[in-house]
């Protein structure tokens, strides 16, 4: 990452953090489903709307059959707004694609209109037309068509990779030094399963007014740790550390990413 990148970052180093550590992934779960409620419940009180950019991977399934379950009256799904903070190129049906997993957990069982999901078109013919294609539709959800401006999301939630990588920002990717583009085409490391992908870019991200982290497992330990204490060195080589969004960023972890670190006592 260049010195530059890293300098704005730095930047922002005022962002607003919490940090909320649970006894495992089902407790973690639990309690970021009830700040989600909150957040929606805010949001739609205020401005009839909820914008809520989903995570991929495993982690959050959990997350996503407690909203489905135990959550589901304490939202309007009818006023949520689902998008996506990246995804493989593989067809939304197939076991690896980020729409999937979420269809599967949360969206087939809440009442949100067919319209108010915004999935990341991924299986179109290249991961550039993928790309275009979902920034003209994010552009004009939010009738942004300035070159300079980004959309504000409510709430982006995200997963922590052991490398440190985030939506689909991995260390040293020309992805990570994007300015004006809001959705990008990658290629992920030779070591993941599916390597072509698009994914938000960092601009976008740190415009949302809630980022959640959540993070679960002892091989995200050693990233959680660089981080919360050598932020300067984290910048350099985690894109996590570069999400210093301009409104509340708050970590859901688990007992497991945080066992001796100092008792996390640096919270």
């Amino acid at each position: 990452m260049t010195n530059k990148l890293i300098a704005e970052a730095q930047a922002k180093s005022m962002t607003k953090q919490n940090v909320h550590i649970f006894a495992d992934l089902d407790a973690l779960s639990q309690g970021m489903a009830h700040e989600i409620a909150k957040q929606a419940q805010a949001a739609i009180a205020e401005r009839g709307i909820f914008t809520m950019v989903l995570a991929g991977g495993s982690t959050p399934r959990k997350l996503y059959e407690l909203l489905a379950k135990e959550f589901q009256t304490q939202i309007d799904w009818t006023k949520v707004h689902f998008f996506w903070g990246d995804e493989r190129c593989v067809p939304p049906t197939d076991s690896d694609s980020n729409f999937a997993m979420a269809w599967q957990a949360l969206l087939s069982k809440v009442p949100a209109p067919k319209k108010n999901v915004h999935r990341m078109p991924a299986d179109l013919a290249t991961p550039e037309q993928a790309a275009l294609a979902y920034e003209k539709e994010l552009r004009d959800f939010f009738e942004l068509f300035s070159v300079k401006s980004f959309p504000i999301f409510d709430l982006i939630l995200l997963g922590l990779g052991e490398d440190g990588h985030t939506a689909s920002l991995f260390p040293d990717s020309p992805a990570l030094e994007e300015k004006t583009r809001w959705v990008v085409p990658v290629i992920a490391p030779a070591n993941y399963k599916v390597r072509p992908r698009i994914t938000l870019t960092l601009p976008v991200i740190n415009q949302a007014e809630h980022v959640f982290f959540l993070a679960s497992g002892k091989e995200k330990k050693k990233v959680i740790e660089s981080i919360f204490k050598t932020s300067d060195l984290a910048q350099t080589l985690f894109p996590a550390a570069l999400i210093l969004p301009q409104g509340q960023l708050a970590w859901f972890l688990d007992h497991s990413t945080t066992e001796g670190i100092d008792s996390f006592s640096l919270f």
